[in-house]
């Protein structure tokens, strides 16, 4: 089960964190943020971005609520690849055993790059997915970077 991976994955590398329950149906960040008080900039999506070619490459981002993914740009550059998109529900799943609205850069799988808002760097805390749509992990922000292959990137989010 995913969530019992995540557990193990948290303690392991002693990541500072909390488990916040959620209701299934208010998983989407713009539903999650506004039912639990939550402020936007504390909230971070984990997108999977894929290559389009084979063999296809993948990386995880985040960014904040407040932001959306700089795609074309950035992550293009940092993945070294021409073309790339979203990654779909179903590579998503089958990557990372995770389904959208649910999807955490804690126990991805070992070879994929994790790329960071760098303006998440100055947050106390960010709340991101669970693993599932019925639970929500609050980490320390200075916890994430030691969660494997992870960097904060200037300007890979773009403000809304």
């Amino acid at each position: 089960m995913i969530e019992a991976k995540i557990d193990k994955f948290l303690n392991d590398f002693k990541i500072k964190y909390e488990l916040m329950p959620c209701d299934p149906e208010l998983a989407d960040t713009e539903d999650f943020c506004k039912y639990y008080n939550v402020p936007k900039s504390n909230s971070g999506n984990t997108i999977i971005i894929a290559s389009k070619k084979d063999p296809i490459i993948y990386s995880a981002c985040i960014v904040t609520a407040e932001y959306k993914l700089d795609v074309n740009k950035i992550v293009r550059k940092l993945m070294g690849v021409r073309r790339l998109s979203f990654a779909s529900a179903e590579q998503t799943a089958e990557l990372t055993g995770m389904i959208i609205g649910g999807v955490t850069p804690v126990a991805l799988p070992p070879d994929i790059n994790i790329y960071i808002d760098k303006n998440i760097e100055n947050l106390d805390y960010i709340i991101l997915g669970g693993g599932s749509r019925s639970q929500k992990i609050k980490i320390d922000i200075n916890s994430l970077l030691t969660i494997p292959n992870t960097q904060f990137i200037e300007g890979l989010g773009i403000p809304l």
